[in-house]
């Protein structure tokens, strides 16, 4: 009986996909790249995905809001005594006056802090490796990444577990 690491490199890969979802806005996609070579060499004829891992629907839906807000706040502090008459105030509120005073202040740190939450509203910090639609890493669940060895093995388990289980093994016996 083969041993799942003396298959490495002998062309099991043909015909399995491995797809990596990491996570773009954390700059991951140098090391899913290296990741992606690693394993089309050490499985000929492997095809290997990579694809956005998007963080929840919550956090992606507040960072579409974070805009709205910014240009809120920036046209209150540039047209506010023309914008407040309109909405029936006869006169701006006293925080307004503050905010104005350091208008330009206002501006930047109302943009810079936007663009910051919106930054971390977008990451999901994930690097998810499916072999075949099943889950073989999850950075998410280990909280690190995967070392190179170790990731070559568990992916070479899990080729030989399914060459076995689809029934496609009898190459390997013969």
């Amino acid at each position: 009986m083969q041993k799942p690491s003396s298959i490495i490199g002998s062309g099991v890969g043909v015909g399995y996909v491995i797809n990596i979802n990491f996570c773009t806005s954390c700059s991951y996609r140098g090391y899913a790249m290296t990741t992606k070579h690693m394993l089309e060499a050490a499985f000929p004829g492997i095809t290997v995905i990579l694809a956005n891992h998007p963080p929840p629907i919550l956090k992606r839906l507040m960072s579409k809001v974070i805009p709205i807000f910014q240009v809120g706040i920036i046209a209150i502090i540039m047209g506010g005594e023309q914008i407040f008459p309109k909405f029936g105030y006869t006169a701006p509120p006293p925080w307004y006056y503050s905010l104005r005073a350091n208008r330009y202040g206002t501006v930047i740190t109302t943009w810079l802090s936007g663009n910051y939450i919106q930054t971390y509203l977008k990451s999901s910090g994930a690097f998810e490796v499916f072999c075949n639609g099943q889950l073989v890493f999850s950075k998410l669940m280990e909280q690190r990444f995967p070392g190179e060895f170790e990731l070559r093995e568990l992916v070479s388990r899990k080729l030989y577990s399914l060459t076995i289980v689809d029934g496609l093994g009898g190459s390997l016996w013969s």
